[in-house]
């Protein structure tokens, strides 16, 4: 049966109650548990997961609702209990982080009358307008919150360009500002490196490679995955090149970014070969054999942090990084074990491995698989595990284990899989140790298939640094006792993983060709905040989750916290109506 709690002008963040959620979940006597604001679209997460009630239409957003499906109504009292225990340990850690907590911008800007920045992180039908203030009073806007519409990005970022400010997103899930984490990100050694991403775990993947071989990072600049398309037209990925481009410390320059429109890379591009200083870019799914002009073109994430780092130190550009690197282990399957399976919480991470699993095939390109999937092909499959449709009311798979769980006992299931490959992202935001949480499902799943006469081979990569929270070999130790196959990047996994069903995908080498044309002059003129943004540690105004804070105060940065409450508590047509008196 279902009961139905409503806690009025209670509201909580997204993830405590995503943790939540899945914390009361696990109490006996418990079928299915849902805990959320009462947003519309949250409201239609219920009813997706057969939790709606009448009692829910007349809860407002800033509502918390608690839907428990269980056979015993004395079990309510129960769940409350643990509600109350959970939001009240919450405040009691809060009260003890070294931050100010306000509750509107004008105390927020009072608080940190030097602030440069504000990370948005509230639901997405708001983050746009919360977005839009924090360009008004002067400040650069990272947006985090997804769900944004692309006409609203497009507006403020033109917006924020008119001004001379950069908006990072929507769904801008990680950045580095002068050595400072910001969202879901990693502690990588400053350096000379400057890298601008429309992909956060292409960010992620570069920048920790470059801290592992060597070298070190000036910014990581994220523009949203959408920056790059037709209608946005590349706005925050061309002033953030130009900030680069004039930032001193920032002698090399590293450009990622999912599929892009063509116009619109053709643009990049001309600004690229128009720039001072060294170039490698990745636009993935491209697959260049030559580099051109000022700019390295790269295949592969690891590739685009090789040929940075020895862009970086003078070293003479390989004509293959390519190349596998280990020895291949032997792989004991029987004939109809033919399949990989990727299962990954990081979406460019199984971006590139869709991609190169395609190649490697024949399989064609991977962008026409069914939603949820990167491919699914002949019994090849790479889900992006991050993905909305995994994720509706559910912690995203970088800071909970289940879903990844489920995946592999799915993939375990099918008799074509040969090889599960995953990715484990480290870094502020993600699980304090999921490789733990990961062994216990593969060890069971290998155990399990030995006695039923067949192997299952788990490949993997870490993506992180000694200096992360986790600890980089610490995950890779564990994982490696519990006999994952690990290797020290996603391209090199893959490789593995292919070569061990005997495929040997090799790349022809590149070489170094003189500008095809004469390119377009650009105005490299920046503005005096993106320069003085470049220049500084960053003062942050950090509008929604605390657990944002953590990264900015150990790492040198300044925060205050905007305690943000949907205005007029969540009333549409109030608030609306609100936003044009203001």
């Amino acid at each position: 049966m279902l009961y139905t709690i409503i806690k009025e002008n209670s509201y909580q963040d997204s993830v405590n109650l995503m943790l939540l959620t899945n914390k009361i979940s696990t109490m006996d006597g418990v079928n299915k548990v849902q805990i959320m604001m009462g947003t519309p679209a949250n409201k239609d997460i219920f009813k997706t997961a057969g939790l709606h009630t009448e009692e829910l239409e007349k809860a407002a957003a800033n509502d918390m609702c608690i839907v428990v499906d269980t056979d015993s109504e004395d079990k309510i009292q129960e769940v409350l209990d643990e509600v109350d225990n959970y939001l009240k340990n919450q405040a009691i850690s809060n009260t003890k982080q070294e931050f100010e907590s306000v509750r509107t911008w004008d105390k927020a800007l009072k608080a940190l009358p030097n602030a440069n920045m504000a990370i948005i992180s509230v639901p997405g039908q708001y983050a746009a307008e919360e977005a839009e203030k924090a360009i008004d009073n002067g400040l650069h806007a990272f947006i985090f919150s997804d769900n944004v519409k692309i006409e609203d990005e497009l507006r403020i970022k033109q917006k924020a360009h008119e001004k001379g400010l950069l908006v990072m997103g929507p769904d801008c899930g990680t950045g580095i500002q002068t050595g400072v984490p910001m969202a879901f990100a990693n502690i990588v050694k400053q350096g000379n490196i400057g890298i601008v991403g429309a992909s956060g775990t292409g960010i992620q993947e570069v920048s920790t490679i470059i801290d592992r071989i060597g070298g070190g990072v000036s910014h990581a600049i994220g523009t949203g995955g959408r920056d790059l398309s037709e209608t946005i037209g590349a706005i925050t990925m061309m002033d953030a090149i130009k900030g680069l481009e004039v930032h001193k410390q920032s002698e090399v320059i590293a450009i990622i970014s999912k599929p892009p429109a063509k116009e619109v890379r053709d643009q990049v591009v001309n600004l690229l070969q128009g720039l001072s200083k060294p170039v490698v870019a990745i636009f993935l799914g491209e697959a260049p054999h030559s580099h051109e002009g000022n700019v390295h073109y790269a295949n592969t994430l690891e590739e685009t942090a090789a040929i940075a780092v020895d862009l970086a130190k003078g070293n003479p550009i390989k004509a293959n990084y390519n190349i596998l690197t280990s020895d291949v282990p032997a792989a004991d399957l029987k004939p109809e074990q033919t399949t990989i399976k990727g299962l990954y919480s990081g979406g460019t991470l199984g971006y590139e491995a869709a991609t190169l699993i395609s190649r490697a095939f024949g399989l064609g390109k991977s962008e026409h698989a069914e939603e949820g999937y990167l491919l699914k092909v002949n019994g090849f499959e790479v889900a992006d595990l991050g993905d909305d449709i995994y994720t509706q009311g559910k912690p995203h798979p970088m800071i909970d284990p289940e879903t990844r769980v489920q995946y592999f006992e799915k993939a375990a299931q099918d008799e074509k899989t040969a090889i599960i490959l995953f990715d484990v992202v480290l870094g502020y935001g993600s699980h304090d140790d999921m490789a733990s949480e990961l062994i216990p499902a593969i060890e069971k799943i290998q155990n399990e298939s030995k006695k039923n006469g067949r192997n299952i081979y788990f490949v993997g990569t870490v993506c992180g640094t000694e200096q992360d929270p986790q600890g980089y070999q610490d995950q890779k130790n564990k994982l490696a006792k519990a006999g994952v196959i690990l290797r020290d990047s996603n391209n090199q996994a893959v490789r593995t993983a292919l070569a061990m069903l005997g495929i040997d995908l090799k790349e022809a080498d590149k070489e170094m060709k003189p500008a095809s044309k004469v390119y377009e002059k650009q105005d490299l003129t920046v503005s005096p905040a993106i320069e003085k943004l470049l220049n500084e540690k960053p003062s942050v105004i950090n509008v929604g989750l605390k657990k944002f804070t953590n990264a900015i105060t150990e790492n040198g940065g300044t925060v205050v916290q905007f305690d943000w409450r949907p205005v007029a508590g969540g009333n549409e047509r109030m608030r609306k109506i609100l936003a044009v008196l203001r």
